[in-house]
């Protein structure tokens, strides 16, 4: 018995030290020897300040910015509470929630057509920093406003920064709002 004792507690530090440290440290390392700027989050620095991550969604709620997606992360964009909202299609609040997101869009963007559905869902995780460029163009017009700029020089920066699906195949065609609205903060009319 008292064999029996001493091989399983022996066996369970072993493998609480391989698996608790070494291959922790490992990985750590070959992450941040391959892959330095995403193992430390993808930070977006301008001026010396950190200003935001390319991976986490950011409110943006000036009129001058685009507006990313709703999240459903706490009261935005809460990385400590990601996770969907669990409101199904035929949830009450779920449609009182997005009737009320439909009504602030049109509101906020007089003259837009069909709402594209990113604008008014969260996504499973709450923190996508992505839209589509379909929502992307409905906010041109107010932030070419806002900001005196020419519509058509708002757009072809919308362009520029679309990205799409990864590998041509998985996903699709998308816009990260935080590298867009740091691109107009230096677009200075």
């Amino acid at each position: 018995m008292y064999l029996i004792i001493r091989q399983s507690t022996v066996l369970t530090l072993f493998l609480a030290l391989i698996l608790c440290g070494a291959y922790p440290l490992l990985v750590t390392g070959f992450g941040q020897v391959l892959f330095p700027l995403q193992a430390e989050g993808s930070l977006m620095v301008r001026a010396d300040k950190v200003v935001g991550s390319r991976l986490i969604g950011q409110r943006f709620s000036g009129p001058g910015y685009f507006h990313g997606r709703p999240s459903a992360a706490g009261e935005g964009y809460d990385a400590r509470i990601s996770g969907g909202s669990n409101l199904g299609p035929t949830s009450a609040a779920l449609a009182r929630r997005m009737t009320a997101e439909a009504a602030r869009l049109r509101a906020e963007n007089p003259g837009s057509g069909v709402l594209p559905v990113d604008m008014l869902t969260a996504s499973g995780s709450g923190l996508d920093p992505q839209i589509s460029p379909e929502a992307a163009a409905l906010q041109i017009v107010r932030v070419a406003k806002v900001r005196g700029m020419n519509r058509d020089r708002v757009e072809a920066l919308v362009e520029s920064w679309i990205q799409g699906p990864e590998l041509g195949i998985l996903g699709s065609a998308r816009v990260n709002v935080l590298e867009l609205n740091l691109a107009l903060d230096e677009m200075r009319p």
